[in-house]
């Protein structure tokens, strides 16, 4: 069951790299977002990379990002770049991007 989502005061653009594909990624931070609230998307980039670009309260980011973190995941994350941006209210869900 999907969290209750408010209006999106925040937006979070990461950049993960490591050997963050193959191993779940995606679908972990999926899972996580819903369970936070959180609005957005998560895809693989044909460099390696994944980029998560997630909009809602600040806290709420926060806390996603740490999860990300500190889940099993973050073994394998040797490099987080996160860009705080304007939010722009796009997004509905969170969902698992699958075109690069």
């Amino acid at each position: 069951m999907k969290k209750k989502v408010t209006q999106a005061t925040h937006r979070a653009h990461v950049f993960y790299g490591g050997r963050v594909q193959g191993i779940g990624f995606r679908y972990t931070s999926e899972a996580l977002a819903h369970k936070a609230g959180i609005l957005g998307f998560v895809k693989n980039l044909p460099d390696g990379r994944v980029e998560l670009v997630c909009e809602g309260a600040k806290e709420k980011i926060e806390a996603l990002l740490t999860e990300i973190k500190d889940s099993d995941l973050g073994r394998y994350i040797q490099k987080m770049d996160c860009c705080w941006e304007e939010p722009t209210q796009e997004f509905t869900d969170f969902s698992v991007e699958f075109h690069y």
